[in-house]
């Protein structure tokens, strides 16, 4: 089956992202990152402070208060807390994304929300501290946290919402297709592989 969509979840400093743009630009397929939050801003008709609240990065590391602070109060249509309402606003711009086809989707439980369609693959980009702490500083540069610490929050949270969102465990190899290490493959290397799996699966239907 032709693989229209790649959709890359990853740990922060990985360079999941990177890998994704590159993906894209070499096999020409649109590329959605912050572009699926513009899209629910818009065709959801909630705020952007609303939308940004709930995003992927969840504001505690415990899943069971993020799952309270979520669903307790701060209702909106229906009753129907403003976290489900985006989640459910979110899984349908990434359907509607998906039905085009040809797109690289970054996180956002995007491998859950598709995970029914034939024409997907799933990738997990992963790489050692030493590696994403390196990244992380030549990119956003010193902060007054312990980079490690910084490095771990962020990665709790991705945890912690895809938990929320999906019921599955972020990161578990058996929710992807395809599970790299940028520290030892490299950036670019990631990106070749993931286009020419792309590129396999095409032509094995020619």
């Amino acid at each position: 089956m032709q693989k229209k969509i790649v959709t890359i979840s990853r740990e922060f400093g990985s360079g999941g992202k990177t890998i994704g743009k590159t993906v894209a630009e070499k096999l020409g397929y649109k590329f959605y990152d912050a572009e699926v939050m513009d899209k629910v801003v818009k065709e959801s008709g909630l705020s952007r402070e609303i939308v940004e609240r709930y995003d992927e990065y969840a504001t505690y590391k415990n899943s069971l208060l993020y799952t309270i602070a979520i669903t307790a109060g701060s209702n909106g249509y229906n009753g129907m807390s403003f976290a489900s309402q985006v989640q459910i606003a979110q899984a349908n711009v990434i359907k509607e994304i998906a039905e085009e086809g040809n797109c690289v989707i970054i996180g956002r439980g995007a491998d859950y929300i598709l995970r029914d369609r034939e024409d997907c693959l799933h990738v997990f980009i992963r790489a050692d501290m030493d590696f994403r702490a390196n990244r992380v500083v030549s990119i956003y540069g010193e902060t007054d946290k312990k980079i490690e610490d910084r490095i771990k929050d962020k990665d709790a949270k991705r945890r912690v919402y895809y938990r929320s969102f999906t019921m599955r465990e972020w990161g578990d190899i058996a929710n992807y297709d395809l599970m790299l290490n940028s520290a030892q493959i490299g950036i670019d290397k990631c990106a070749d592989i993931i286009c020419d799996v792309v590129r396999s699966a095409k032509s094995k239907e020619k």
